[in-house]
């Protein structure tokens, strides 16, 4: 039983569509057929979803197993709430879609946001006013070096924005296999982030899951580029969190500057809105740049290379910087 292929090409397993190489790469869909990957190559391993939130700048030396785990099932029930045990293959926009169509509330801002299952925990997701940290009831993954199965809460994922502690200390030391989410029976109607209410209106249609869905849908394909047709891996660049201060310094400045508080001190600023104000919305050099409607996005026009988007997401750090003196970092991992 051997599922590897030799130097593998990647270009159709990355949503930037890099054509880079592996020296080694398998599929799994069962418990068993990772036991045994994992069994004969845990040195130098990579676990692949769908690629939305990779950056490769070179050929990877080593293997890459990519997780084909799917299956949706509801495993526990009440009045109030559904359990539902998800296969961290699963694609993350069929399950959004899935929750929506049963009219169950908690994932349906996060509509259209590609990649998988898996990664979700691990990036904690998140788009107008909704976080996967929220829904999250368990994770359920392999830890490589043991091959055991662990479970963790979701107090032990260690969520903050963007972050969970399979991003920090617990990376790659496990891979996530099924992931339990709690869903509402009664509908949170979250609707007062970005332009979801006005979509609503817009289409004279009342908020409830799959109107919601359908809103973010609409925006989401408005603003953003789809990966299909133009490579890209959504949001290159996390939003940054700056002192209230500072914020009101950079207000006088720039009276036009988004913020959102989120805490009494501190404020989120709209990394896209820097970027644009920058006058780097659509600033391009060869085949990688910066989108036209949608600042926050990087894309491969056809031939750039992972050096190439690095290179050009560097230059528009620099550039933050001496403008606003805020970092950016990015949200993207960078292998």
């Amino acid at each position: 039983m051997n599922y590897l292929k030799k130097n593998f090409s990647l270009k159709n397993y990355n949503s930037f569509k890099l054509d880079v190489t592996t020296s080694n790469f398998a599929k799994f869909s069962s418990l068993e057929q990772l036991n045994y990957l994992l069994k004969k190559n845990n040195k130098k391993l990579l676990i692949l979803g769908g690629g939305s939130n990779l950056l490769f700048t070179k050929n990877f030396e080593g293997t890459i197993l990519y997780n084909n785990i799917c299956g949706i099932s509801i495993i526990k029930e009440n009045k109030q709430h559904i359990t539902v045990k998800v296969g961290a293959g699963e694609l993350w926009d069929n399950f959004v879609s899935w929750s929506v169509n049963n009219n169950y509330s908690g994932i349906e801002n996060l509509a259209l946001i590609p990649g998988n299952v898996g990664a979700c925990p691990i990036q904690n997701i998140g788009a107008y006013g909704m976080e996967v940290k929220d829904t999250i009831e368990k994770v359920i993954a392999v830890e490589i070096k043991s091959n055991k199965i662990k479970e963790f809460k979701n107090v032990d994922c260690k969520f903050k924005y963007r972050e969970s502690i399979f991003k920090k200390k617990l990376k790659n030391k496990y891979i996530i296999t099924h992931v339990l989410f709690k869903l509402s029976k009664s509908h949170l109607n979250i609707t007062s982030y970005g332009d979801v209410s006005n979509e609503l209106k817009k289409l004279k249609l009342d908020a409830n899951p799959k109107n919601i869905s359908l809103a973010v849908s609409n925006i989401r394909n408005k603003k953003l580029p789809n990966p299909k047709q133009l490579a890209n891996c959504g949001s290159f660049f996390k939003n940054p969190t700056i002192t209230r201060q500072k914020f009101e310094k950079l207000k006088k400045k720039f009276p036009e500057i988004i913020g959102y508080q989120i805490s009494e001190q501190k404020i989120k600023i709209a990394a896209g809105w820097l970027i644009d104000n920058a006058g780097m919305k659509g600033y391009r050099i060869g085949d990688a740049g910066v989108h036209k409607n949608q600042a926050l996005v990087l894309v491969n026009y056809g031939n750039a290379s992972g050096k190439d988007i690095l290179n050009l997401a560097k230059i528009i750090k620099k550039k933050i910087k001496e403008i606003y003196n805020i970092e950016l970092e990015n949200e993207v991992t960078i292998i």
